[in-house]
């Protein structure tokens, strides 16, 4: 007589029912409460999904708009040229953590993906449901292991027996491919929120602002020292005319490096 081998028991997260999910079988929907589980090395977490509320047209007027922001460089949004685009529901592990009675939320990616500022959208609880299958077409499987998301979350100083909730969670997402001085770059534009992430982008340069900057503190440093250095003097004459030397040239020398400031954040 033989023991029969071992199985694994798997229970739903929502209402404790138990699941038989097929040899192999990573996404289930539990068949008491209909909630959309996921099956990760003998854990059940829930499957949740991001629902996109824009099309690819209103998605680029996003991307088009942090284009022409304040951290790229002047005009992106007209110089850089458009590469592709593709849609996907992107997974991530989600996590909540509870302190003091107050919840946080953090994320890791679930596969591979050059955009690591993923992880730093907010994504309020109340936004997710349950898993659509008929999103499958566009889901990216997820490739990386929910421990090995636990460890990545254990460097941000976050201990896993800390975490009140787990789940796999796909959003929304166009990415988009550009062209700019012969180089590509990749920006991502969450397709519920509108945010757009990018890890690498033509930033501005920011050795000419510390330079405008620098120079205007100089400058000025050495006009407050001229009433403190007639002040040896020690006569009202020698102080009155430190006063006048540093307000007469103080005022036009603020108006020539605000015109030079403007004349930067033009051109850069």
């Amino acid at each position: 007589m033989t023991n029969a081998a071992p199985t694994t028991q798997f229970l739903c997260t929502q209402c404790g029912g138990e699941l038989h999910p097929d040899e192999g079988q990573l996404f289930v929907t539990c068949p008491f409460c209909s909630s959309s589980v996921y099956l990760d090395k003998k854990k059940v977490v829930f499957h949740w999904y991001l629902a996109p509320t824009m099309d690819e047209p209103k998605a680029r007027t996003f991307l088009t708009r942090w284009m022409a922001g304040n951290d790229t460089v002047k005009d992106l949004d007209k110089k850089a040229q458009p590469v592709g685009v593709n849609f996907e529901y992107f997974p991530m592990w989600y996590f909540k953590r509870k302190v003091g009675g107050n919840e946080q939320i953090f994320l890791e990616p679930a596969a591979a993906t050059s955009v690591s500022e993923l992880k730093r959208l907010a994504l309020p609880a109340g936004d997710l449901r349950k898993y659509d299958h008929q999103a499958d077409a566009d889901a990216t499987p997820p490739t990386v292991p929910l421990d090995a998301a636990q460890r990545w979350l254990q460097s941000r100083g976050v201990q896993p027996t800390e975490i009140a909730e787990s789940a796999l969670v796909h959003l929304p997402v166009f990415t988009y491919k550009y062209r700019y001085k012969d180089q590509t770059y990749t920006a991502l534009v969450e397709a519920a929120t509108g945010k757009t992430l990018a890890n690498l982008f033509p930033a501005k340069d920011e050795t000419t602002y510390q330079a405008v900057a620098g120079l205007t503190l100089v400058v000025f440093l050495i006009l407050a020292a001229i009433p403190l250095f007639s002040a040896f003097f020690d006569t009202p004459e020698a102080i009155g005319l430190g006063m006048l030397i540093c307000v007469g040239l103080g005022i036009p020398a603020a108006g020539v490096f605000f015109a030079l400031a403007a004349w930067v954040a033009a051109k850069v």
